[in-house]
């Protein structure tokens, strides 16, 4: 387990750049890492989050050494109550951070019939509950100024979680209707909330639950860049939600679409006429 460090508490105050700063957990790889390039050349300092020292301070050094912003690196396990609560504090005491990519995350491919129970909690762990404890320690200070972002990671299992392991697609359905539910609740205080749906993406998270993703159809997988740089452009198109695989955007208007309609008749005195036994 990676020993906290407060260099990002104790170092950065406000950031040098108009727009001030964001914090990128799982920053030290993937998807994180590439969020933490483009965001630092689109202006933004940087508080870059991950419990691998010594990759995180070199995705750090890179990103500083090709874009001139401040970058800093906070080592965490988000898994352990300790180092979580760091960056918690980051957040609610640091008022230059404007921007929070909740993308650290785990995944699992094993049938829930012979998935480790341990290993789904720790699942949870990092994929609910910490993302959930990030986000609400950020949201007051965003909610006093009058400005913030909020991106959660999310996955296209969350809508199709018959697809490889049930806990993980349960996790990433949470997330989306948190952040569906912030979004709502949010829209009038100059908030940004995004939850983005990745497909199958060229990362190592694939290696890690033994399915590599060059195993995969080259026609499934899309390269990490394109699914930030996709997400990026959703984001100052101003979506909630953001699938960048998703070619025809009908197909999940149609899904929202039916969503809401059902909304308003889904608390009803009398059951539906179909559950009534024949007297």
């Amino acid at each position: 387990m990676s020993t906290p460090s407060a260099t990002a508490t104790t170092t950065v105050s406000t950031g040098t750049g108009p727009l001030g700063i964001a914090l990128v957990t799982g920053a030290s790889t993937g998807i994180g890492a590439v969020y933490a390039e483009r965001l630092a050349q689109r202006g933004y300092d940087l508080i870059l989050v991950a419990r691998n020292e010594a990759r995180l301070r070199e995705v750090a050094q890179r990103i500083r050494a090709a874009t001139g912003r401040q970058v800093f690196a906070q080592i965490a396990d988000l898994n352990n109550a300790r180092d979580r609560a760091q960056i918690e504090e980051t957040l609610r005491s640091n008022p230059g951070i404007t921007l929070l990519v909740n993308n650290a995350g785990v995944a699992a491919s094993a049938p829930l019939g012979a998935a480790d129970a341990d290993a789904m909690e720790q699942m949870i762990d990092l994929n609910v509950t910490a993302l959930t404890r990030l986000t609400l320690a950020a949201i007051p200070g965003f909610t006093a100024r009058g400005k913030g972002t909020i991106i959660n990671i999310a996955s296209v299992l969350g809508i199709t979680p018959e697809i490889l392991n049930g806990v993980y697609g349960a996790s990433k359905a949470y997330v989306i209707a948190f952040t569906q539910a912030l979004a709502n609740e949010l829209k009038e205080k100059n908030l940004r909330v995004q939850a983005v749906l990745p497909g199958a993406t060229a990362t190592p998270l694939w290696d890690l639950i033994g399915v590599p993703h060059n195993t995969l159809p080259t026609e499934w997988v899309m390269p990490v860049e394109d699914m930030v740089d996709a997400a990026l452009t959703g984001l100052d198109a101003g979506e909630v939600i953001t699938i960048p695989p998703l070619h025809d955007k009908a197909l999940w208007d149609a899904y929202e679409g039916a969503r809401q309609a059902m909304r308003d008749k889904l608390s009803t005195s009398a059951p539906a006429p179909r559950y009534l036994r024949a007297s």
